[in-house]
């Protein structure tokens, strides 16, 4: 994504009651079944949320597994939300990275949406009070990475709902790349719009989980307090899982995320938007296609050398649509994981910088404005690659901060 987006009352997170889902639910994925918590709500015709004032902040991904939209069902049921709020990319999806598609009505619904992309949390607070919303319910999903823009978009409005002393409830979703820890955490002298907060770049925690740990860590240091947060959980799904394993439908998160495949190298490969080399889009397979003009086979001679786990590499040639280097041949890598248990995004993506500049120091670069220490939370990966230091020296170089993460977050986790 683009770098322009951007005392706690203690209320447990609370799971609706079991509830059997309909046929139609059932019978709408294959494999394993996973039921998110807008399926469980949907499943009783949303009416725990009747008689509430609904603002309802989400994109494509805030779907049903019969294809249908929560806003869309909860309309269809009775229950109308007074507004609905679009983040990077918009309500409906239809913005490129580091877009929204600004305030209008919604044509299928007729609900207002108003822009919430790049809103600080007065802005919001403002739009709350506009609407005259009582209860936000936040269902986005993500994919795991500190630098992925909508676990921002679920912090500045649940400071908003501070604010305006609105209720919040997550529908939570599964992490498509599990629950593995990984990378630097944000040093607070670099937030920015693609990292607000003290996070790891491969935070591990589902956005339920994520909205009990800003309520209890962050939201406090802001002079902000909710009013009530709910977190509904989703039902059969285990902290080690991956995307394959839920028999849920794969809906972009965003246009630049097609698939699965997709979200499990983000966390590292995503780091490539900060350097000059194109990190594959405009391409068929964004963030797993990287290079640059005249790269070759070199590149990925070195990589293989390395053996990284559960990571495979293939000479690839390609021309970009749109995005960096438009319409000229460009080298590199397609990264493959081949193991997604002991696959490291970000040790691998590390071992891709370390290498792309020891074998064509000529070629990469770091972009002119240093987007890559907002990216990496600091400005310690740069300065390290360019002094030479090697894969494990970087990655050790976070491994204490990433301890202490941990512990931090263990607190307020949900699942096992």
């Amino acid at each position: 994504m683009n770098l322009n987006r951007r005392n706690f009352l203690a209320v447990p997170a609370v799971a609706l009651p079991a509830l059997a889902a309909s046929s139609a639910v059932a019978q709408a994925a294959p494999g394993p079944r996973v039921l998110t918590g807008a399926e469980q709500l949907a499943a009783q015709g949303w009416r725990p949320f009747a008689g509430r004032k609904l603002g309802v902040l989400s994109n494509p991904t805030g779907v049903l597994a019969n294809g249908d939209h929560i806003v869309d069902s909860m309309v269809a049921a009775g229950v109308r939300p007074v507004a609905a709020f679009g983040p990077e990319h918009g309500f409906r999806g239809s913005a490129q990275a580091g877009g929204s598609e600004g305030d209008y009505d919604d044509p299928r619904t007729g609900i207002p949406v108003y822009d919430a992309y790049g809103a600080d949390a007065t802005k919001l607070a403002s739009l709350f009070t506009k609407a005259g919303l009582d209860t936000v319910v936040f269902d986005i999903a993500d994919v795991g990475a500190r630098f992925y823009t909508y676990i921002w978009s679920l912090y500045t409005a649940m400071l908003a709902a501070a604010k305006v002393g609105a209720g919040f409830v997550v529908l939570d979703r599964p992490n498509p790349i599990g629950s593995r820890l990984a990378g630097p955490v944000l040093d607070p002298k670099f937030a920015s719009g693609v990292g607000l907060k003290p996070i790891a770049q491969q935070h591990g925690m589902t956005v339920g989980e994520l909205a009990r740990f800003f309520a209890a860590e962050f939201l406090p240091a802001d002079g902000a307090e909710l009013k009530h947060l709910e977190v509904i959980r989703v039902r059969g799904w285990q902290r080690d899982a991956f995307f394959a394993d839920t028999g849920l439908r794969w809906v972009l998160p965003s246009p630049n995320m097609p698939t699965p495949d997709t979200s499990l190298v983000y966390p590292g490969t995503g780091m490539f938007e900060g350097t000059v080399f194109a990190e594959g889009r405009g391409t068929t397979r964004p963030f797993e296609i990287i290079g640059a003009p005249d790269m070759d086979w070199h590149w990925r001679e070195e990589l293989e050398k390395l053996q990284l786990p559960g990571a495979a590499f293939r000479e690839t040639y390609f021309v970009p649509t749109f995005g960096k280097f438009v319409n000229e041949t460009c080298g590199g890598v397609q990264l493959t994981v081949t193991d997604p248990r002991v696959f490291d995004a970000v040790r691998t993506a590390v071992a891709m910088l370390v290498t792309a500049k020891r074998v064509a120091p000529d070629k990469f670069g770091w972009r002119p404005d240093l987007a890559i220490d907002k990216l990496s939370g600091s400005a310690r990966l740069r300065t390290m690659i360019d002094a030479g230091a090697g894969v494990d020296e970087i990655t050790g170089s976070w491994h204490a901060e990433l301890m202490a993460f941990d512990r931090q977050r263990r607190r307020h986790l949900i699942y096992r």
